[in-house]
């Protein structure tokens, strides 16, 4: 959320953020947006039980008031229902700690670990009703280090989120995502640039031939 509120600082950048609404009364980000000089809305979701559908009827029209035409998910922890998504198809984002369809789902860096995998990262993606399905608008990675824990690595996608978020928001904003299928196309010049961030090489690497042998070092 941090990160969108930066971001949308600059004049040229396409979305302006006027709204920040949370489920939960003392989440630390109500403080950060109004230190912004953003409006803030509390709909409790405890309040409602097991109504899910009333919850979300509630927060859509607090959405309708405030005139918003993109949602972006923050740290918001709760499955929406199809009632929910569908008025938010093709204008909901959410942003996800791992490469995407990969380790959907919580736990995503240590079960990253787990399986082994040299490449990591994040995804930003259309909300649609499976959790973490939705198409693929940006995605950014990392190199697994091979003394990485949860938390390590947790701190390094963080920073990955940090710039995709803004960048993907941008995208739908400026009017630039075009949804075909299961897939994002992202259309104007450097589409690729604009939405992918790839791990940087070692400084020192090594070369092999076809038959595995090293033939220079750099």
């Amino acid at each position: 959320m941090a990160a969108l509120i930066a971001a949308a600082k600059e004049p040229s950048y396409p979305a302006e953020i006027v709204l920040v609404l949370s489920n939960r009364p003392q989440a630390a980000g109500l403080l950060h947006a109004q230190a912004a000089g953003i409006a803030t809305e509390i709909i409790d979701h405890a309040r409602y039980g097991r109504e899910r559908e009333c919850f979300e009827r509630d927060m859509q029209q607090v959405l309708e008031q405030h005139r918003i035409e993109l949602l972006c998910l923050a740290g918001f922890m709760r499955l929406l229902t199809p009632w929910f998504v569908r008025r938010w198809e093709g204008r909901m984002l959410n942003i996800h700690p791992a490469l995407l369809p990969a380790f959907k789902g919580l736990d995503t860096h240590q079960r990253a670990l787990d399986a082994g995998v040299r490449i990591h990262g994040a995804s930003v993606h259309f909300v649609v009703a499976e959790m973490d399905s939705g198409p693929i608008v940006a995605q950014g990675a990392l190199a697994v280090r091979d003394d990485d824990s949860a938390d390590t690595l947790a701190a390094r996608v963080i920073e990955i989120e940090h710039r995709i978020y803004p960048m993907a928001l941008a995208l739908l904003a400026a009017g630039r995502v075009r949804v075909a299928g299961a897939r994002c196309i992202i259309e104007g010049e450097a589409a690729v640039r604009d939405c992918l961030i790839v791990p940087v090489p070692e400084d020192r690497y090594q070369r092999t031939d076809v038959r595995g042998q090293r033939t220079e070092d750099r």
